[in-house]
């Protein structure tokens, strides 16, 4: 079984960054894919990014790409997500969650297909 466990978020002004972290226990990370998700309040989750195990490929929801990076530290069993030029819309709760799927790209956005184990989220709040 493996526990994940996010921090990092915060209050940001519109323009400013955040790096999440991901740290897992009960398994290494080397084998999993790594996904980061979101949920803003009075919406679905949706996928924001994604990383293979096997080969580092990684993956980011079309909202992201070239704001977000995800990056994986298998020495330290983590995962992160530095977030940057961040704006109200990127406002909720981010998620990290791993399976042993490769990532799946559904409607141009990191699917939840194969996702087996779920942190709690942290909060990022996007406000002037």
């Amino acid at each position: 079984q493996v526990q994940l466990v996010e921090s990092g978020g915060g209050l940001v002004q519109p323009g400013g960054s955040l790096r999440l972290s991901c740290a897992a226990s009960g398994a290494s990370l080397d084998y999993y894919t790594i996904g980061w998700f979101r949920q803003a309040p009075g919406k679905e989750r949706e996928g924001v990014s994604c990383i293979n195990s096997s080969d580092d490929s990684r993956f980011y929801a079309n909202f992201v790409k070239g704001r977000f990076t995800i990056s994986r530290d298998d020495a330290a069993n983590a995962v992160y997500l530095q977030m940057n030029s961040l704006q109200p819309e990127d406002t909720a709760v981010y998620y990290c969650a791993t399976g042993t799927f490769r990532c799946t790209m559904i409607g141009g956005r990191p699917s939840v297909y194969g996702m087996e184990y779920w942190g709690k989220g942290t909060l990022v709040t996007v406000s002037s």
